[in-house]
Order: structure tokens, then C-alpha cells, then sequence
């Protein structure tokens, strides 16, 4: 029943609803993207004025964090 009713919509209702579908993608994709930056930016401003609650890590080689690889025969 409902592949009737869209098939039998006409083309200007259907232009319409794909029309509107993408303008609101849009509209919901430019809120997500301000609303991640603006954590990004308020996340890196804590940061930025906090640094003895993050301290440098040392930096580590991959022979240090890999283990010594042995093949099996």
C-alpha cells in the first residue's frame, strides 16, 4: 500500500519532498559540524589553560610498544 502511494504521487510532490529532505540534511549537518566545534574549541581552551591536569607524555618508539616478533614454522 505505501509503494502505491509513492509511486503515485506526482513528480512536483515528489521534486518537493526530495527538495525539502536535502535542505534539512543540510541545515542538521551545519548544526552538527557548529556544535562539534565549538566543543572542540572549548576543549582545547580548558587545555590550553590547564596544563598541569594534562603533563607531556614521553615519547615512546614502536620497538618499545611492539613486541620482539618471532615466526612460528
Amino acid at each position: 500500500m505505501v509503494n502505491e502511494a509513492i509511486t503515485m504521487l506526482g513528480v512536483h510532490r515528489q521534486l518537493l519532498y526530495v527538495t525539502v529532505g536535502w535542505f534539512l540534511g543540510y541545515y542538521l549537518t551545519k548544526v552538527e559540524n557548529y556544535k562539534t566545534a565549538k566543543l572542540d574549541q572549548e576543549m582545547t581552551e580548558y587545555i590550553r589553560h590547564h596544563p598541569d591536569n594534562f603533563p607531556e607524555k614521553e615519547k615512546k618508539t614502536y620497538a618499545e610498544i611492539l613486541e620482539d616478533f618471532h615466526p612460528i614454522r
